[in-house]
């Protein structure tokens, strides 16, 4: 009986200071470590060559709301926030993946490449400038306006995981 109630305090005492981390504000389950309470999140423009009509909208919403879901960090307007993210679209484009022996197209790729800035107004030395790109593939004789919504939406779900990441959890 004592080693069960001995057990019991243990496990209590891990959830108990688990619990006491992620409601503290500084560190999170996800392993992000972030002190502020805002973030302002600027419209990323699209000033790629070629230009996906939606993908502007689509990413700057997506971003706003996987930084705001995985954080206490609530969206603002204004230069006073405590984290502040700016950015472009710099590359939408469809290349070959791969040939077949024929040295026709098997696999096609689509690439999308995004400029970042990020500044941490209470850490100055976490600010960064950097560019992530991702791509999927997609077969070739596929129609690419057939498949590219479904491309659009698995990149920019990489893209955002690896911002967030950059920006609060230090990799």
């Amino acid at each position: 009986m004592l080693i069960f109630s001995r057990k019991l305090v243990q496990i209590g005492s891990c959830f108990l200071l688990i619990g006491l981390l992620a409601s503290c504000g500084f560190y999170s389950l996800t392993g992000a470590a972030i002190s502020g309470d805002t973030i302002n999140i600027h419209f990323i423009e699209n000033n790629a060559p070629t230009v996906a009509p939606s993908l502007s909208a689509t990413f700057t919403q997506k971003l706003r709301q996987h930084l705001t879901s995985l954080s206490s960090l609530a969206q603002v307007d204004n230069d006073k926030a405590d984290y502040d993210i700016q950015g472009s679209i710099e590359t939408y484009n469809v290349t070959v993946a791969s040939i077949t022996g024929t040295e026709t197209s098997a696999k096609n790729r689509l690439t999308i490449g995004v400029k970042i800035i990020f500044e941490n107004r209470q850490d100055e030395e976490k600010n960064f400038t950097q560019t992530f790109s991702r791509f999927a593939d997609f077969n070739a004789d596929r129609n690419f306006q057939s498949v590219e919504s479904a491309l659009i939406e698995e990149i920019t779900d990489q893209l955002k995981d690896d911002i967030f990441n950059r920006a609060f959890v230090n990799w």
